[in-house]
């Protein structure tokens, strides 16, 4: 059964190790990536299970992250801001 990863911005989840049902295992990095509207899954690269689903984070998720520091969140929010930017539309 895959594993559900609800919050994208927890700590080291694409190093973490997981295995597969037929033996595989390895970190999200070197799994089959398959990205939809919500989430993103990640199958195992011998068997095509799939090992781990991580949802995508919404804009309270990653405004709560950056500010309390999270590198990758604040990277996410600036991209978003300057995107809102060229788009003339606000930030709030």
């Amino acid at each position: 059964m895959a594993e559900l990863l609800h919050d994208y911005f927890t700590e080291n989840w694409r190093e973490r190790v997981l295995a597969c049902a037929c033996g595989w295992q390895g970190d999200s990095r070197a799994m089959a990536m398959e990205l939809h509207a919500e989430v993103t899954d990640y199958s195992c690269p011998s068997c095509g299970s799939l090992v781990l689903i991580v949802s995508h984070p919404t804009l309270e998720q990653v405004q709560s992250a950056a500010a309390a520091g999270h590198p990758e969140a604040r990277q996410q929010l600036a991209l978003l801001d300057e995107a809102r930017s060229h788009l003339g539309q606000s930030s709030d």
